[in-house]
């Protein structure tokens, strides 16, 4: 996993074990090649389509009767704590406690077909990220890339200087967001940090203090001079590749790309107070402009679904911020022309019963 420091995060509530991440060194340029390197040239040729993804996962099994799903003819004690209300679609009824979406419904679909028998926080969550079934309680281990990391290596980033998959706020202590098998290449970057906190930067995507961009050219220069005669000796084209590589660290170290689209104190404050001033609303307003500057694929980490006993509290208190912010990306997506190249999904691994 790529980490990029951005200060404080909060990992998910599920209290699984951490993962092991790889981070950039201090001077960004130095490790990201290293990373970057580890795509091979297996990689999808041919020009990558002007499309995206954004998702918003829900992790921890969200109570689907409660949401986008309600069952309103339904006796007393099996339906959701909330009444239905009408959207602007004729026929679908959502929650009262998303009243925004209620007015957006022509501009998203509730797909009910889906269903797995994998009832665990361990397997389930493995089943929607990649799609396979694979890890157990007693084997967390992944056993296929997510759906981000075959993004990236299939697709790639659709412009140059940005990395083709990022998890924000963070990855926390969820276990399939991962390449696997793919490879680390493929890994997403992790954010690891609040977009919300007023500290929020990504320091490791920029040059340090002292570096210009001249001078680390001139390092790169002295590198490839050095590298020389080892390079005339190689006979399998690994240097090559290295350059290729290093190229690409250098592009998004670099990159006025990348700088601008993490930059998310650039936007008004209208803007800002309409995806809610939250970790969820800064996030989906983040994911945004990712996807505009040409990231291929988002996951917006929206962990703390696992409620149990306390639903109704906790509910009450993210439904509310879940409903701006989804509001405000669909409407934002919309004015700007995104919405028919942007796939946006909002899930979690199940639903929950009555």
């Amino acid at each position: 996993m790529i980490r990029v420091n951005a200060g404080d995060s909060k990992g998910c509530c599920d209290a699984l074990s951490r993962r092991s991440f790889l981070q950039l060194g201090a001077a960004g340029v130095l490790a990201l090649p290293e990373l970057l390197r580890a795509r091979d040239a297996s990689a999808a040729t041919g020009p990558a389509k002007d499309t995206r993804v954004i998702l918003l996962w829900l992790e921890g099994g969200p109570s689907h009767i409660d949401l986008w799903d309600m069952k309103p003819d339904a006796p007393a004690e099996y339906r959701g704590y909330w009444r239905p209300i009408a959207t602007n679609v004729p026929g679908m009824q959502i929650t009262e406690m998303f009243p925004r979406q209620a007015k957006l419904a022509d501009k998203f679909s509730i797909i009910r077909t889906l269903h797995h028998g994998d009832n665990d926080h361990i397997g389930a969550p493995h089943i929607l990220l990649t799609g396979r079934v694979g890890p157990t309680i007693a084997n967390q281990a992944p056993t296929a890339p997510s759906m981000g990391s075959i993004v990236s290596k299939t697709v790639g980033a659709r412009r140059t200087g940005v990395p083709p998959y990022v998890v924000v706020p963070g990855v926390g202590g969820g276990k399939y967001f991962g390449a696997h098998y793919a490879g680390q290449g493929y890994d997403p970057f992790d954010i690891a940090g609040d977009p919300n906190g007023k500290a929020f930067k990504i320091h490791n995507l920029t040059l340090s203090n002292g570096m210009s961009v001249a001078r680390l050219d001139d390092r790169r220069a002295l590198r490839r001079s050095l590298d020389t005669l080892r390079r005339e000796a190689d006979d399998s084209g690994s240097f090559d590749a290295m350059d290729k590589f290093e190229k690409q660290a250098f592009e998004l170290v670099t990159s006025q790309n990348v700088t601008r689209a993490f930059d998310v104190a650039s936007e008004s404050d209208e803007v800002r107070d309409r995806y809610g001033r939250t970790t969820w609303g800064q996030s989906t307003l983040l994911a945004r402009r990712m996807v505009e500057a040409g990231v291929s694929f988002v996951t917006v980490n929206m962990g703390g679904w696992d409620q149990h006993g306390d639903l109704k509290a906790k509910m009450e208190l993210y439904l509310p911020n879940l409903d701006r912010a989804v509001s405000a990306l669909f409407q934002d997506l919309s004015a700007r022309g995104l919405l028919e190249k942007t796939l946006v999904v909002i899930g979690g691994e199940f639903g929950r019963t009555p």
